[in-house]
């Protein structure tokens, strides 16, 4: 089996005579380097910080059993976050792909363990994922208008699916279109937080710490558990994910070998210093048992705190569901391209628009299945299901790269970091997923069921090359036609080893691609 860069998604070579690889080859027509410094902060920062913090972060304080052990394990959360985000800082610039996870995993592990990292996020994680962030965002847009009762279910799911449209036409639209949305977005988010810490601080000042001096915050509501403390680590971990995201888009990164280590550098203890101090600033407006009992842990703060300025938490948390959704889109779209792009999805995904150089195709495969998420009723089951096997591959990633260094030593490592890091992650990383397996057997066994469907379909569609001559007819029919539907090419490869690229903005200056749509 073939598993190169230019092998169809059906598994068969391009034909003779199909110029449109040729074609997009030749052009010019290529990924863009538009994403610099601020806007790839954007993107980590963003796709963190969704609507969790704001909504409800009693997940962590309910299986920690007092709020010092709370505070304790959102700090250590975040900090083994920054560790598994240096071994992926390390992956990202010694395999400069988008795709992330995923794109190491399958060259490091090979093709099989690729796909399906690729399978379980294309079939469940992000679609569900960006269908629950939708979700949320029409349910704070319509709440006012229905004070008194829920707004209707299909009146969410139609406004979600309205906000999946509008981020989608952005994203198809323009990469710069959808960073500078990205970057406006995450500035209110963080705005907001700013406003809730600041608040904290306030109720400090005036004496209420109650529940922050020692003898209190570690004042037990229910019997200590590791099996519960491990829960409270793995639903931090959950919080904080997001953080690899920005490895999804290496390829259109300005200077990936500096910017992509800066950004994670400068947003994972941005993002961890956010955390923790918005929850100690909600402890000093309620007591543990208040914000056990609400649904929507800001909004109660906003009430308590806000009087007639209160209406801007629920403010808050709709513009910052809108960014998540935006970030959402915007990267598990090139992880469908990067997928595409081996060989594991169909090769129009792979394409890219002759003249805006976004993946238009993936983008509206990215959107589609989503919007199909919508109309199903057992988003929230799925996400519980998957959500073990999504934190099960960020393990196998990290112990990629100890395998790749014990496999290639001499490789070019721009970043190399001590190998103590990995191991340490991966000591957190087995204490969280043997407690989960323990604690949720069922679930979790589910969720390794729904991911190895993908090894049938592997063998199926990848590994058999010798597939019937009319189905290799047909697919590349229907990526013709789909070719001259969004007028799109295959991007031509990157020859130079240039990992720089230009200057964030220069992208403008240079036509992307002069072809015609009937060259398509």
């Amino acid at each position: 089996m073939t598993d190169g860069p230019r092998q169809r998604g059906n598994g068969a070579p391009a034909p003779a005579g199909d110029s449109s690889s040729d074609t997009g080859k030749d052009s010019g027509v290529a990924l863009k380097k538009e994403i610099g410094l601020v806007s790839a902060c954007g993107i980590i920062v963003g796709n963190i910080i969704g609507s969790g913090i704001f909504v409800s972060p009693k997940g962590v304080l309910e299986n920690a059993g007092s709020v010092g052990l709370a505070l304790i394990v959102w700090i250590v959360t975040g900090l083994i976050t920054a560790i598994g985000a240096l071994c992926y800082a390390e992956l990202g610039v010694t395999i400069p792909k988008s795709g992330g996870d995923y794109a190491y995993v399958k060259d490091i592990f090979g093709g099989l363990a690729g796909f399906l990292r690729l399978w379980i996020a294309v079939l469940v994680i992000y679609p569900t994922n960006q269908a629950v962030i939708a979700l949320t965002f029409s349910n704070y847009v319509l709440q006012p208008l229905f004070p008194t009762c829920f707004p209707p279910e299909n009146g969410l799911r139609l406004l979600a699916a309205v906000c999946l449209l509008l981020l989608t036409w952005v994203n198809c639209s323009s990469v710069r279109w959808a960073t500078r949305v990205q970057d406006i977005f995450t500035a209110g988010k963080l705005l907001a937080l700013a406003l809730i810490i600041i608040m904290g601080i306030v109720q400090i000042c005036k004496g209420e710490y109650y529940w922050l001096e020692p003898a209190n915050a570690f004042e037990s509501f229910q019997e200590y558990d590791v099996g519960l403390i491990a829960l409270a680590f793995l639903q931090g971990s959950f919080a904080y994910g997001g953080w690899n995201f920005l490895n999804y888009v290496t390829e259109e990164l300005v200077d990936p070998y500096t910017n992509l280590p800066r950004a994670i550098f400068i947003s994972i203890p941005l993002v961890t210093f956010v955390y923790v101090f918005a929850n100690i600033a909600y402890v000093t407006a309620m007591s543990p048992q208040e914000l056990l009992a609400s649904n929507a842990v800001a909004v109660t703060f906003g009430e308590k705190l806000l009087g007639v300025m209160a209406w801007i938490m629920p403010i808050s948390v709709a513009l910052s569901t809108f960014g998540g959704v935006n970030g959402s889109l915007f990267t598990s779209s090139r992880l469908f391209f990067a997928g595409a792009r081996e060989g594991h999805l169909p090769s129009l995904l792979a394409m890219i628009h002759v003249k805006r150089c976004t993946p238009i195709p993936a983008l509206l495969f990215t959107c589609l299945s989503t919007l199909l998420m919508l109309c199903t009723s057992d988003m929230y089951t799925l996400i519980n299901y998957v959500g073990f096997i999504n934190y099960l591959f960020y393990g196998v990633t990290v112990a990629g790269q100890i395998v790749l260094r014990i496999k290639q030593p001499d490789m070019h490592r721009p970043i190399k970091i001590s190998l103590v890091w990995p191991v340490i992650y991966l000591l957190f990383w087995a204490f969280l997923l043997i407690f989960s397996l323990y604690s949720e057997p069922i679930v979790c066994g589910i969720g390794l069921a729904i991911m190895l469907t993908g090894v049938p379909v592997y063998f199926l569609g990848v590994y058999w090359d010798n597939k019937p001559q009319c189905f290799n007819t047909f697919v590349d029919k229907m990526t013709y036609v789909g070719q001259k539907f969004c007028v799109v090419v295959y991007p031509a490869e990157d020859d130079s080893g240039d990992a720089g690229g230009k200057e964030e903005g220069d992208g403008e200056k240079e036509e992307c691609g002069a072809l015609r749509s009937d060259e398509c």
